[in-house]
């Protein structure tokens, strides 16, 4: 099979065949972590995995599940409060802490080399796709990352725009165009066939090419009403004729046939366009605008570059590496790093790391759990010493003693 390699939790869990149920769900919280935030999935499973083995000690000393699970919720909801208390606010303009915490996210994970290069590149891309209203949304699904074996990693570049893994339909199309007015196109450039199986009887030469001179005439009229428009780029989600790809490029069009769907939503929101359902209808206003579009070659392959772009709510990402391994691990950590820079922009929040927040957090816990009365407390006090899990793992991965690093950090 495949080698992976990687520190990451939710790739680790993901690979691993696991049949205990109690396991199954530890992955399932990994990999919920992962989908909401992005990173801290190892943190999230062994906090999991913790808090399981603390309520297994408490049913041992016969508190009931039902006070176990109460004890938990409630110091799962004043962690919430105090995490609140002691995050910094941070906005999308702090550009070198966004960075750091997308540096954070990619730590061991194959990408450390070129944290940075990568690091302001997802910060660039976050920022260009968040939505201000009722504060910052970040919807990852207008960043898309394509990814080409070849260069050295840090070639990686974002694009103000789209990048499509297509090339264009003729070889005597232009290769660039600028000031590209672009017609974004759901229906074919096609004949269409009719609903009911008609055969027409041709008795003579005169009448082929009689029917053929109308065949071309309708393809005609198809290109001239995109002509007719002001367009010179074309991306097509359906097929594009052959006699009509001849006559897209005898009037300098720039076209793309069988753009995928998703392809073609990035498309409409990086340039502004409107996706044309009929040709019939297609007018200026429905066209989309980039500086420029060009085929290029990377790595051997036919890739087409839609830059410049106005004010694009879409952006690409452009992956390099020298082998496919690298360029799947790069891939992994941009993933962790994008995902981070959203939730930070849209929680304008930011805690420390290396254990610190938990310490901070099972401190004031156990404060919270000598107030309650009920055997809640007991509960409360094991949330606060799972809590404590993550700094001292750490601390012994460092060499060092987990308990007098602990004591250590408690009286800070």
């Amino acid at each position: 099979g495949d080698v992976v390699i990687t520190n990451d939790g939710a790739t680790i869990l993901k690979e691993m065949d696991i049949e205990h149920p109690a396991a199954k769900m530890i992955v399932e919280v990994s990999k919920t972590q992962d989908d909401e935030v992005g990173d801290g999935t190892t943190t999230a499973a062994v906090i999991a995995g913790e808090l399981l083995k603390k309520a297994e000690d408490m049913i041992n000393q016969d508190v009931h599940p039902t006070i176990i699970a109460s004890g938990f919720r409630m110091a799962a909801e004043r962690s919430g409060e105090i995490l609140d208390s002691v995050a910094k606010d941070i906005t999308s303009a702090d550009e070198d802490q966004l960075i750091n915490i997308a540096g954070t996210a990619m730590t061991g994970k194959g990408a450390e080399a070129n944290k940075e290069v990568l690091g302001k590149i997802a910060v660039d891309a976050v920022r260009s796709v968040v939505e201000k209203s009722d504060g910052n949304t970040v919807d990852m699904d207008n960043i898309k990352v394509e990814k080409k074996v070849g260069g050295r990693v840090e070639e990686s570049e974002l694009i103000e725009g789209m990048l499509i893994d297509k090339e264009q339909v003729h070889t005597n199309m232009p290769k660039k165009v600028d000031d590209a007015k672009i017609a974004l196109l759901n229906s074919a450039i096609e004949l269409k066939e009719t609903e009911v199986d008609a055969e027409i009887s041709i008795t003579s030469p005169d009448q082929l090419q009689s029917f053929l001179d109308q065949e071309e005439k309708m393809l005609k009229d198809l290109v001239s009403k995109i002509t007719s428009s002001g367009a010179n780029v074309v991306f097509c989600q359906k097929g594009i004729d052959d006699m009509a790809q001849h006559f897209l490029a005898k009037e300098g069009i720039f076209a793309v046939r069988r753009v995928k769907k998703s392809d073609m939503e990035k498309l409409a929101r990086a340039t502004g366009g409107s996706l044309i359902t009929n040709l019939d209808e297609i007018s200026e206003s429905d066209l989309g605008h980039s500086q420029a579009v060009e085929e290029r070659k990377v790595g051997g392959d036919s890739m087409i570059f839609v830059t410049g772009c106005d004010n694009p709510k879409a952006v690409s990402i452009l992956l390099r590496g020298g082998t496919e391994h690298v360029v799947d691990s790069v891939e992994r950590a941009l993933d962790d790093a994008l995902r981070v820079v959203g939730v930070a922009i849209e929680d304008e929040k930011l805690v420390a790391g290396g254990g610190s927040p938990e310490v901070q957090v099972a401190l004031e816990l156990h404060d919270y759990a000598s107030s309650l009365s009920g055997r809640e407390q007991l509960a409360v006090r094991a949330f606060a010493e799972a809590l404590e899990v993550i700094p001292r793992t750490l601390a012994e991965n460092a060499g060092l003693d987990p308990i007098d690093t602990l004591v250590e950090l408690r009286s800070h």
